[in-house]
């Protein structure tokens, strides 16, 4: 039984990998299955994330900017699980510059104002990755998160943060970060610690990673005062995520602040934020197992042969038949 687990596993893992792209009009699903907690370190240990779903991109992700075609300008292997109390994501990034470190630290035309860590500022301007999270899965009309535990956008950025300023990694205050109430609660989020990533460069240079955890109570609101717990059994959340990309100023000539990429999960370029537009995930009370298997019917005994009286003709109809046992019919 263990080894029909392990496959169903590995074949689900595959086809969670290759998800058809949401510009065909399918939508994209994530399973987050319980598993043990990780350590945030920016490190991927051996093992440490066997136990989660895993997902790739983003050449078949939806563009805002310059479509991605090749891998090595930038891609991404990423895991989900979580553990009960905390949701995890972990993204290995694969980036042949990363902006301020491989390049100087440039700032867009229309925001010299873009690396201020306050609304001013522009949290997503850098290499980084945001998570948009809709634990209701309700919305209406063209409605983009609220900003609270119930739909929220948060930042992971490479080279600034609110806990490490400009120059260190980690969470910044994601959208909507003009309105007050917010921008304090995302900063509440982050100093408390109700949210955490860490973002380290790989040994190896060409990209980094991010490992980021988030806790069910309070950033997993599916209704106002009821956070989501595994006694509340299999239940699906909207989720988009993005993965963006600055390199050399003019690699992003006629782009937005000249972003060089900007690929999301799931989507519509320029509608990516909209709730509406978010794929799933599903988060999975227990590990997935198979259906208890019913016992196969009895085969029905071979018909013995009639024996044909010395005469040669056959025995009379008279002669009782035998009966079959309801219990060897299909239940």
């Amino acid at each position: 039984m263990r080894g029909w687990v392990i496959l169903w596993l590995a074949a689900v893992t595959l086809s969670w990998a290759q998800q058809p792209s949401t510009t065909s009009g399918t939508p994209r699903t994530l399973y987050a299955f319980p598993g043990k907690s990780p350590v945030l370190d920016g490190v991927i240990e051996p093992g440490e994330w066997d136990d989660a779903t895993q997902f790739f991109g983003v050449k078949d992700w939806v563009p805002q900017f310059s479509p991605t075609t090749d891998p090595n300008d930038l891609s991404l292997h990423g895991y989900v699980k979580h553990d009960g109390t905390r949701l995890y994501f972990a993204f290995i990034v694969t980036d042949d510059v990363l902006y301020g470190l491989d390049t100087e630290r440039w700032l867009p035309d229309n925001n010299p104002q873009a690396h201020e860590l306050t609304p001013k500022g522009y949290p997503w301007f850098g290499d980084e990755m945001e998570i948009l999270l809709n634990p209701t899965n309700k919305w209406e009309g063209n409605e983009s998160v609220s900003g609270n535990g119930q739909s929220w956008q948060m930042v992971c950025n490479l080279t600034k943060s609110r806990k490490g300023g400009v120059g260190a990694g980690g969470l910044l205050e994601g959208e909507p970060r003009s309105k007050a109430e917010v921008w304090n609660t995302y900063q509440k989020w982050i100093e408390d610690g109700a949210q955490e990533c860490s973002a380290k460069v790989r040994p190896e240079g060409k990209g980094y990673v991010i490992e980021w955890a988030i806790n069910f109570d309070p950033c997993l609101e599916v209704e106002p005062g009821r956070f989501y717990s595994r006694e509340m059994g299999n239940k699906a959340m909207g989720l988009n995520i993005a993965l963006g990309d600055l390199d050399e100023k003019e690699k992003g000539q006629g782009n937005f602040g000249n972003f060089h990429h900007e690929d999301w999960f799931a989507g519509a370029k320029n509608v990516r934020t909209q709730l509406r537009y978010f794929g799933t995930l599903w988060m999975m009370s227990d590990l997935y197992t198979p259906p208890p298997q019913t016992a196969k019917p009895a085969a029905p005994a071979p018909a013995k042969k009639k024996a044909a009286s010395s005469s040669g003709k056959k025995r009379s109809k008279s002669t009782p038949k035998k009966s079959t046992s309801k219990s060897s019919k299909q239940r």
